[in-house]
């Protein structure tokens, strides 16, 4: 968990150091909550059920909603980020294990969100029913897989049969499985952010 451009976070000593089958970053831009070192992420947790981190692309419209529900439950928030309030959710979650927790709690998010969780021994990747912001997932030529936000990433990493997320879609990744589930229903219409066409993506990142 760092903050500062990402040519200023990540060099070839601090990459080397780091151990793991397992990751997952985010490069913050300000929605929900201010633009301070509190409100960057991942979001990490101890849970009941181990380790628990989240990152988020996306704006929850009932946010404020969800943060009262979790106050009076006494749930403890040390930030002003609906990412938090994502990440407190889940760990209070009901479910045998994280996918029907995240199953089980996707339904409550109003708004905007594309996730990346990792837990333990899994990383999952998830996207609203509408599509609003993007999510892609590409196989390594010698196994593994990773996600990001632009398509123009993964070929970058050397990543192959590089495919969407659909929206309402969960996927779980572990070792070099790829289990993929509707986690929420389809929907007729979907709606993409025009913002990310314009200020985000790069020209040649394929997105729908």
């Amino acid at each position: 968990k760092n903050t500062g451009l990402v040519s200023q976070v990540f060099n070839k000593e601090n990459i080397s150091a780091l151990q793991g089958d397992y990751a997952i970053g985010h490069t913050r831009y300000s929605t929900t909550g201010s633009s301070s070192k509190i409100n960057a992420q991942p979001f990490l947790i101890d849970t009941l059920y181990g380790p628990l981190a989240v990152a988020h692309n996306g704006n929850l419209v009932n946010a404020a909603e969800l943060r009262q529900g979790l106050l009076k439950n006494g749930v403890g928030l040390t930030s002003s980020s609906d990412t938090e309030i994502i990440t407190m959710m889940l760990a209070g979650a009901e479910g045998s294990d994280w996918e029907e927790r995240i199953s089980n709690t996707m339904g409550k998010w109003e708004g905007a969100f594309s996730l990346v969780i990792l837990t333990r021994d899994k990383v999952f990747a998830l996207r609203d029913r509408y599509g609003f912001r993007p999510l892609s997932i590409g196989i390594f030529p010698n196994g593994g897989h990773a996600v990001a936000s632009e398509t123009g990433a993964l070929r970058t990493l050397g990543c192959v049969a590089i495919r969407e997320i659909k929206p309402g879609e969960l996927i779980t990744l572990s070792d070099n499985a790829l289990i993929v589930k509707q986690a929420l229903p389809k929907i007729d219409k979907y709606a993409h952010c025009v913002f990310e066409h314009i200020y985000f993506s790069r020209p040649d990142s394929i997105w729908d």
